[in-house]
Protein backbone atom coordinates (compact mmCIF):
# COMPACT_ATOMS: atom_id res chain seq x y z
CA UNK A 1 0.00 0.00 0.00
CA UNK A 2 1.40 3.15 -1.05
CA UNK A 3 1.79 5.80 1.56
CA UNK A 4 -1.32 7.95 -0.29
CA UNK A 5 -3.33 4.83 0.37
CA UNK A 6 -2.20 4.23 3.85
CA UNK A 7 -3.41 8.42 4.90
CA UNK A 8 -6.74 7.57 2.97
CA UNK A 9 -10.43 6.22 5.06
CA UNK A 10 -10.46 2.43 4.57
CA UNK A 11 -13.33 2.63 2.53
CA UNK A 12 -11.79 4.56 -0.27
CA UNK A 13 -8.69 2.52 -0.57
CA UNK A 14 -8.66 0.37 -4.22
CA UNK A 15 -7.75 -2.14 -5.52
CA UNK A 16 -8.23 -6.10 -5.13
CA UNK A 17 -8.41 -7.48 -1.87
CA UNK A 18 -6.18 -10.67 -3.27
CA UNK A 19 -2.74 -8.24 -4.12
CA UNK A 20 -2.76 -7.13 -0.48
CA UNK A 21 0.04 -8.43 1.86
CA UNK A 22 -1.49 -10.22 5.19
CA UNK A 23 -0.76 -7.12 7.11
CA UNK A 24 -2.14 -4.72 4.44
CA UNK A 25 -5.10 -6.65 4.20
CA UNK A 26 -5.11 -6.93 8.41
CA UNK A 27 -4.14 -3.21 8.53
CA UNK A 28 -7.25 -1.75 6.34
CA UNK A 29 -9.56 -4.53 8.65
CA UNK A 30 -8.66 -2.57 11.75
CA UNK A 31 -9.37 0.65 10.11
CA UNK A 32 -12.96 -0.16 8.40
CA UNK A 33 -13.21 -1.71 12.11
CA UNK A 34 -12.45 1.95 14.04
CA UNK A 35 -14.37 3.51 11.59
CA UNK A 36 -17.80 1.37 11.90
CA UNK A 37 -17.38 1.41 15.72
CA UNK A 38 -17.02 4.77 15.25
CA UNK A 39 -20.46 5.40 13.50
CA UNK A 40 -19.83 8.24 11.98
CA UNK A 41 -20.77 6.90 8.25
CA UNK A 42 -23.61 6.81 6.10
CA UNK A 43 -25.60 3.36 5.74
CA UNK A 44 -23.75 3.05 2.63
CA UNK A 45 -20.66 3.72 3.68
CA UNK A 46 -20.87 0.92 6.19
CA UNK A 47 -22.15 -1.27 3.81
CA UNK A 48 -19.47 -0.81 1.50
CA UNK A 49 -16.94 -0.98 4.22
CA UNK A 50 -18.70 -4.13 5.85
CA UNK A 51 -18.66 -5.65 2.45
CA UNK A 52 -14.65 -4.98 2.15
CA UNK A 53 -13.84 -5.92 5.57
CA UNK A 54 -15.57 -9.28 4.87
CA UNK A 55 -13.38 -9.71 1.98
CA UNK A 56 -9.99 -8.73 3.71
CA UNK A 57 -11.69 -11.00 6.65
CA UNK A 58 -11.60 -13.94 4.02
CA UNK A 59 -7.82 -12.97 2.39
CA UNK A 60 -6.07 -13.04 5.84
CA UNK A 61 -8.03 -16.08 6.84
CA UNK A 62 -6.67 -17.81 3.19
CA UNK A 63 -3.22 -16.58 4.01
CA UNK A 64 -3.08 -17.37 7.75
CA UNK A 65 -4.04 -20.99 6.19
CA UNK A 66 -1.39 -21.01 3.65
CA UNK A 67 1.35 -19.88 6.54
CA UNK A 68 -0.06 -22.41 8.91
CA UNK A 69 0.76 -25.36 5.89
CA UNK A 70 4.00 -24.05 5.08
CA UNK A 71 4.81 -24.41 9.13
CA UNK A 72 3.22 -27.81 8.95
CA UNK A 73 5.51 -28.58 6.01
CA UNK A 74 8.46 -28.41 8.34
CA UNK A 75 9.66 -31.69 8.84
CA UNK A 76 12.33 -33.43 11.01
CA UNK A 77 15.22 -34.43 8.51
CA UNK A 78 18.07 -36.69 8.77
CA UNK A 79 20.18 -33.57 8.91
CA UNK A 80 17.83 -31.48 10.54
CA UNK A 81 14.51 -29.29 9.70
CA UNK A 82 13.76 -29.71 6.16
CA UNK A 83 10.59 -28.73 3.75
CA UNK A 84 8.47 -30.79 1.76
CA UNK A 85 6.10 -29.49 -1.05
CA UNK A 86 2.72 -28.32 0.12
CA UNK A 87 -0.18 -28.47 -2.51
Amino acid sequence: MSAHQASRPPEQVDGDVSELSFEEALSQLEGIVKSLEGGRSTLAQAISEYERGTALRRHCEAKLAEAEAKVQAVVEGGVGLTLRDVE
